[in-house]
């Protein structure tokens, strides 16, 4: 027949095995959300003004290329 054993562990040791088992998924899932939110946001001229126009090798993708006599405001 097994026994149970109790070992005692500290509220420190509980919180650290519990980051270190969850921390590469909430990373994932993070970079995941944020990369679906700048994908669905980067049709705001804001967004390709202040963040996607400033991506070194991807920038000049997102410049705005419309001669001003073609933009309506």
């Amino acid at each position: 027949m097994s026994r149970v054993v109790y070992h005692p562990q500290s509220a420190v040791q509980v919180t650290n095995n519990f980051a270190r088992k969850w921390t590469g998924s909430a990373v994932l899932w993070g970079a995941g959300a944020g990369l679906a939110a700048l994908y669905l946001l980067s049709v705001t001229p804001k967004v390709k003004r202040e963040f996607l126009v400033k991506i070194p090798v991807l920038g000049s993708y997102y410049e705005d290329k419309t001669p001003a006599s073609d933009k309506p405001f």
